[in-house]
């Protein structure tokens, strides 16, 4: 856990000094990467006519970002278009017959059987249309497979062809990097002790383009060492969700140890020496002390070490 919350008196505007357990920071690199990184793939074969999307783009789950052609599928449509209406026609035909010579078996010219016969014709011929109708509509569902769809939120990484290509079914089209980035931090492995999940990180401030430190969680410590290196995933709000790969300096404890810890501003400077007010009694006066480290926490973002010149109990007053 990086640095514990600050625990001190305030009574007449004074700060009493108290000792505490601090976290020993430990400086580590770590890597924006997404959460998974899966390929939107072609569901049928043929050629790629149209590629929507380009690196960098934002993509939806569902979202078409290709359209694959084949030529085949297209001709089978006309042809199947053509036995249908030769199909419609018949059964056009059959209907007629039909109510033709019902007419006439109730008349008592035709047998009963006529009507049999007809009713048989009429049924063939429905059946026919049904059939090559529901064979045209699996020929538009694979033609309507042509399109490539994204296969979740996020961002297009990298594009895998190009207008013109030739791919199989299953072939992957471009891919996609989910959000929700986390850090993936590779911890020399002596440190691995003190690494745990739920231990805080923190990310500097100048590797944020001049931001604030940042605070994040350790979620998952993964039990494999590679190459002298514990890998580890932390969640880090506000980490962008641009680059990936982009490498950051991160903080971790690497155990901890008795601190005095201040609000910077409670040090003033002057030639050179930093020196703190304390309250004696009724007066104040300015003593020396050694400046550590900034070791800024959640609730005291400003926090300084001090490594000498103050002692538990003493009174800070703020210049």
């Amino acid at each position: 856990m990086i640095g514990a919350p600050v625990r001190c008196a305030v009574a007449a505007e004074a700060l009493t000094v108290t000792q505490q357990p601090v976290t020993d920071e430990k400086a580590v690199f770590a890597t924006v990467e997404s959460i998974s990184v899966v390929p939107a793939r072609g569901r049928i074969g043929g050629t790629v006519a149209q590629l929507k999307v380009r690196e960098g783009d934002r993509v939806a789950a569902g979202q078409a970002i290709a359209t694959i052609g084949d030529e085949k599928l297209v001709l089978q449509m006309k042809s199947l278009d053509a036995q249908i209406e030769a199909l419609q026609a018949q059964a056009n035909q059959a209907q007629l017959d039909f109510t033709r010579t019902e007419g006439l078996v109730e008349r008592g010219i035709l047998p009963r059987v006529k009507l049999d016969e007809q009713r048989t014709a009429l049924n063939v011929a429905d059946n026919g249309l049904r059939a090559k109708t529901a064979e045209r509509a699996v020929i538009n569902e694979q033609l309507n497979q042509g399109q490539v769809l994204a296969p979740a939120d996020g961002r297009v990484l990298k594009r895998l062809i190009t207008v013109g290509s030739v791919v199989l079914a299953g072939d992957p089209i471009v891919t996609v990097a989910q959000q929700n980035f986390k850090l993936r931090l590779r911890v020399p492995e002596r440190h691995a002790r003190f690494l745990k999940a739920g231990d805080k990180v923190r990310v500097d401030g100048a590797e944020l383009a001049g931001e604030a430190s940042k605070w994040g969680v350790i979620d998952l410590v993964y039990p494999q060492i590679e190459e002298g290196r514990v890998i580890a995933d932390a969640t880090v709000e506000g980490l962008g969700e641009y680059f990936v790969g982009d490498r950051l300096r991160v903080w971790i404890s690497g155990g901890t140890r008795p601190a005095f810890i201040v609000p910077s501003s409670y040090v003033t400077t002057r030639f050179g020496i930093d020196y703190v007010r304390l309250r004696k009694g009724d007066a104040t006066i300015d003593v020396p002390v050694q400046r550590g480290r900034d070791m800024p926490t959640p609730a005291l973002p400003d926090g300084l070490e001090i490594l000498s010149g103050i002692q538990a109990g003493d009174q800070l007053v703020q210049p």
